[in-house]
């Protein structure tokens, strides 16, 4: 199979035909063989209806569907789960996405070599307040700290050779930063694609301006677990052995200074130094305590589900 289609939706049902239809054209124009994976994440809508209606006209459509609201990242993990295609394309279900750029993005993955290509919507029809503004800096704080060079992290549209999806763990609120999970596991051949973006037709947006405060939290858990995510003990050792050193030093100073250098000062106790010593010499335990709790936990974890699917459609 030649391309893969998933794309995560919740109450979309007003477009999904619309959609729909728009990627079998692309798709027959083509000559590419395909399926379409509709990742229903908990639509209180018609949504589920117009899939199965869908997938009984064309059997290269596909269905899965969550009891309830699990997240993007969520249903992105479903569809990956189930992708087939040499080439798997994600893209939003409310038409801001063009299908027609599949075609070249499919290429780009084929022929070009890339193992991920992301759209970049240059020109947007987002509010300028809401939308543009947080995103570019969101976008920029991004870049600096994952040393992904895209100008456009959070866009839909994008194309991934389909071992790219068989090898991440998209969990959590992670779907913003699927380049920088694919730069992790070795995938480094990133590219990116300026992409139409068109107005929502149907509908209202599911996003508020809370999902960059929800970004950039995101953005600092996977700046640590790119770096210290395996090996916690080399962060909080560090940082233990720092603070023990300062309150143990401190500690050495101020019993040198009480039995050899001034004998008739101040009590210990009455000094600020045997404070900071105290303090410094728990916190630095803790640290520890806290590297060594952290290899345990990730040596015993074991995964569980993160969701929890109520239909299938055209699956196994």
């Amino acid at each position: 199979m030649d391309i893969s289609v998933v794309i995560p939706l919740l109450n979309e049902q007003e477009s999904l035909t619309e959609l729909h239809d728009w990627i079998a054209k692309v798709m027959q124009s083509n000559h590419f063989s395909y399926e379409i994976l509709f990742i229903d994440d908990g639509s209180t809508d018609h949504s589920w209806d117009v899939i199965s209606k869908l997938s009984t006209n064309n059997n290269n459509v596909k269905g899965i569907r969550f009891f309830k609201n699990f997240g993007k990242s969520q249903a992105l993990h479903a569809g990956f789960a189930q992708a087939k295609g040499d080439v798997v394309i994600t893209m939003d279900a409310d038409l801001q996405d063009n299908p027609d750029e599949i075609p070249e993005l499919y290429s780009m993955i084929k022929s070009d070599g890339f193992d991920l290509v992301s759209g970049w919507k240059k020109k947007r029809y987002d509010s300028v307040i809401s939308k543009n503004l947080p995103s570019k800096l969101f976008n920029w704080a991004a870049r600096k700290t994952s040393g992904v060079k895209l100008n456009d992290f959070n866009c839909g549209l994008k194309a991934y050779n389909l071992e790219v999806v068989k090898h991440i763990d998209v969990n959590g609120e992670m779907h913003r930063y699927i380049p920088v999970l694919s730069k992790n596991a070795g995938f480094t051949k990133i590219g990116e694609k300026v992409v139409q973006h068109q107005a929502r037709k149907y509908g209202e947006t599911k996003f508020g301006m809370d999902r960059f405060i929800h970004g950039f939290l995101d953005l600092i858990t996977i700046w640590f677990l790119s770096r210290f995510g395996r090996r916690p003990m080399h962060l909080f050792g560090a940082l233990g052995f720092i603070m023990f050193t300062i309150g143990f030093s401190f500690a050495i100073y101020l019993g040198a200074d009480k039995l050899f250098l001034n004998p008739g000062g101040r009590l210990i106790t009455q000094r600020p130094q045997f404070y900071i010593a105290l303090s410094t010499m728990i916190i630095g335990s803790q640290f520890f305590i806290a590297g060594f709790l952290g290899e345990i936990i990730l040596r015993n974890k074991q995964d569980k589900k993160r969701y929890l699917v109520k239909d299938k459609l055209n699956l196994d």
